[in-house]
């Protein structure tokens, strides 16, 4: 394969398939702990020294959750493979 303008194709990534319920879950997770980390890294209770981390820490979580939700938006179903697929015997009809 060549590098070229034209050829594209190395830069499409694929992924293996996740379970749209174990994405479900992640990005839910993500989201979650991010909102969190970002509201108690602005509030009055942090002290000084930890404001930025924590609310940076909060920020990637968003972030991680982001990438999740693309995941779970773009992914194709992958279609099952054929050649694993059990032949019906001719008992069996």
């Amino acid at each position: 394969m060549h590098l070229s303008i034209y050829n594209i194709d190395f830069l499409i990534f694929v992924m293996r398939y996740i379970e749209p319920t174990r994405v479900k879950v992640l990005m839910m997770m993500f989201f979650a702990t991010g909102i969190v980390g970002i509201l108690i890294g602005l509030s009055a209770i942090t002290p000084p020294n930890l404001k930025m981390m924590i609310t940076f820490m909060g920020l990637i979580n968003v972030g991680l959750g982001a990438f999740f939700t693309f995941i779970f938006l773009t992914q194709i179903k992958s279609e099952p493979d054929k050649r694993k697929k059990k032949k019906k015997s001719k008992s069996d009809k």
